[in-house]
C-alpha cells in the first residue's frame, strides 16, 4: 500500500464568508460607538431623543452604556404626545399614569391598550414607531340616520369591540353615517388615513356590488379647506378597487374613507375634519352590517 502524503492529513482551509467590505463596516461601527460611548449619558440620550421611539429601541442593542440612556424618561418624555397629561384626564376609567415605573412604560402601555376618553366615546392610542396619535370615535359619536330608530338599527354591546355599543343595521334602503373631530387632537404635521372600523353578519345584503360615496374635508385648518371624495365598498367582495373592507389585526374590517395632512400649530385651532359614508341613490334594501366606529391614524405608507 502506498504510503500516504503527509498533506492528506491537513484539513481544508475554511473559506471565509465574510469579504473584506463587510468586516470594514464592522470595524467602523465598532468605532462610531466607541466615540458615542465617550459622551456623557445626558449628551447621548439628547442625541437619540433626535430620532424615532423605534430607532431608540434598536440602539440600545448597541451597549449597556446605550441602553441606559435609551430608557430614560428625558428620550420618552420628547415621544410623548405634549398633552398627553391632559388626554389621560379625559379617560373614562381610572388610569393612573403615575403607576408607570417610567415614561417608556407609560409611552408602550399608550401604545398597546387603546385609552377610552370623552365619556367612552373616543379611544385614544399612540402608534408604537413613531408616537403619533390615534384615535377612533365610537359609533355613539357618529351621526346615523335613522340611528335612533330601532326599525333601523339596534344599538348593543358586541365581543372585541373598544366601545359599550356598537351600530347594527337591522334594514335600511338609505344610509348615511357621520363623523366630525377637532384636528388639534391629532398630531401636527402629519397625514392621517380616516377609516370606516365595521364587521358583517352572516346575513348580510347590499354591499357586495354597490360602491359607496366616502368623503374626508378638512374644514377651517391653516392650509385651508380640502376635500377628497371617492367609492368605496364595504364588503371584501365589492369591485376590484383597492377601496374595499380589509381585516384589521383586532379581527374587525376597515376601508379607508380618505387621507388628508394635518398642519397642526397655533394657527389650527378651529380645523375640523369631516368623515361621511353615503349611499342615498340605490334605495334598494340594506342590512347586516356593525358599525364599531371612525378610525383616524397616520397614513402608513406617506
Amino acid at each position: 500500500m502506498p504510503a500516504r502524503n503527509h498533506l492528506d492529513n491537513k484539513e481544508p482551509k475554511a473559506k471565509s464568508t465574510m469579504g473584506r467590505a463587510e468586516i470594514e463596516k464592522m470595524v467602523e461601527k465598532s468605532e462610531d460607538i466607541n466615540n458615542l460611548e465617550r459622551l456623557p449619558e445626558g449628551c447621548i440620550s439628547d442625541i437619540l431623543s433626535l430620532t424615532t421611539p423605534a430607532d431608540v429601541c434598536r440602539s440600545s442593542l448597541l451597549s449597556n452604556l446605550i441602553k441606559s440612556a435609551a430608557d430614560s424618561d428625558v428620550i420618552w418624555e420628547k415621544f410623548l404626545p405634549a398633552d398627553y397629561q391632559e388626554i389621560i384626564s379625559r379617560a373614562f376609567y381610572p388610569f393612573p399614569s403615575a403607576a408607570a415605573t417610567s415614561k417608556k412604560e407609560l409611552y408602550y402601555r399608550l401604545c398597546d391598550d387603546p385609552l377610552l376618553i370623552d365619556g367612552g366615546l373616543k379611544s385614544f392610542q399612540l402608534e408604537k414607531s413613531s408616537g403619533k396619535k390615534c384615535i377612533m370615535l365610537g359609533a355613539k359619536e357618529l351621526a346615523i340616520d335613522w340611528g335612533d330608530n330601532p326599525h333601523h338599527w339596534y344599538w348593543r354591546g358586541y365581543p372585541g369591540s373598544r366601545f359599550a355599543e356598537v351600530a347594527e343595521l337591522k334594514w335600511s334602503c338609505w344610509l348615511e353615517i357621520r363623523g366630525k373631530l377637532e384636528t388639534r387632537l391629532l398630531s401636527p404635521e402629519t397625514f392621517y388615513a380616516a377609516y370606516l372600523v365595521l364587521k358583517f353578519k352572516q346575513d348580510v345584503y347590499g354591499f357586495d356590488d354597490e360602491p359607496i360615496k366616502a368623503k374626508v374635508e378638512v374644514v377651517g385648518g391653516a392650509g385651508g379647506d380640502t376635500s377628497q371624495e371617492r367609492l368605496i365598498y364595504l364588503s371584501p367582495n365589492g369591485g376590484k378597487d383597492q377601496y374595499v373592507a380589509r381585516k384589521r389585526g383586532d379581527g374587525w374590517m376597515e376601508v379607508e374613507m380618505g387621507h388628508f395632512y394635518n398642519e397642526g400649530g397655533p394657527d389650527n385651532e378651529g380645523g375640523e375634519v369631516h368623515m361621511s359614508v353615503i349611499e342615498t341613490e340605490n334605495l334598494e334594501a340594506k342590512y347586516g352590517i356593525i358599525v364599531q366606529g371612525m378610525e383616524l391614524r397616520p397614513k402608513a405608507d406617506t
